[in-house]
């Protein structure tokens, strides 16, 4: 086994059917990394029994808070709590840096007045820019969703296997490249009659399922009535703990 993953969380923004937000944990040989840390993300660790300063690097898709709001949570229990001291690197779209000390003020007025005894690095990704970020193979692609929130799509190379992750997307002339070849795609699957503006749902994968060639694929972000009919469809559905090995 060369990687093991971990949905902590595979929630929408509103915990349809009691989910967390979206945590997916990876676990390589030389680092462990989140991608997407949602605002519901430390709790979910927590219910895990996994210890979040085991993660070395927080690679996010865009700036919604089901996605990024757990990061002040987490920065601030590191400092007064969990008493981190390793690094942490955050690599995020662009005003990633930007973004988070205002959620965090937001959330815990007067905590940016601390400073934390580890080293913390933001990086804001250019899409369509191959990144090395400690160690990892890194691009991001364009994704249509709320513009305000800097949407991606994600490719991840580590330990030899290929991770993609739509992010919150509609279909986008990308997720074929996005999804080929790689050892897993998680897709967004938000609803399951009707296509959503913004969102991936399962009439677009109905429609585009022969485009996307990817070894495994999971969908996640299910909504309430995707989450009913997911027994209808032949793909694997993300649950929250679900672990998969590569």
């Amino acid at each position: 086994m060369a990687l093991k993953i971990t949905f902590a969380g595979c929630g929408d923004a509103f915990g349809s059917g009691g989910r967390f937000n979206t945590c997916i944990l990876v676990e390589a040989p030389d680092i462990c990394f989140a991608i997407d840390f949602g605002a519901s993300s430390l709790i979910a660790l927590n219910a895990l029994g996994i210890p979040h300063n085991k993660i070395d690097l927080i690679l996010l898709t865009h700036l919604h808070g089901d996605h990024c709001g757990g990061v002040s949570s987490l920065l601030l229990d590191a400092m007064l709590g969990a008493r981190r001291d390793t690094p942490l690197t955050i690599a995020g779209p662009k005003d990633t840096a930007a973004h988070l000390p205002k959620v965090q003020e937001a959330l815990f007025p007067g905590s940016m007045g601390m400073t934390p005894k580890f080293e913390v690095e933001t990086i804001g990704m250019e899409v369509l820019t191959p990144h090395e970020i400690r160690g990892l193979g890194v691009t991001t692609y364009p994704a249509i969703h709320t513009q305000a929130s800097n949407p991606t799509s994600m490719r991840v190379k580590v330990a030899g296997k290929v991770i993609a992750y739509t992010g919150d997307s509609a279909w986008t002339k990308h997720m074929p490249e996005l999804a080929r070849g790689a050892d897993l795609f998680i897709s967004e699957c938000y609803f399951f009659k009707k296509s959503v503006p913004f969102h991936m749902n399962y009439p677009d994968l109905k429609e585009h399922r022969d485009e996307l060639q990817a070894k495994r694929m999971v969908l996640t972000h299910l909504g309430p009535e995707m989450l009913e009919r997911r027994h209808e469809i032949p793909e694997e559905c993300a649950y929250d703990g679900l672990v998969i090995e590569l």
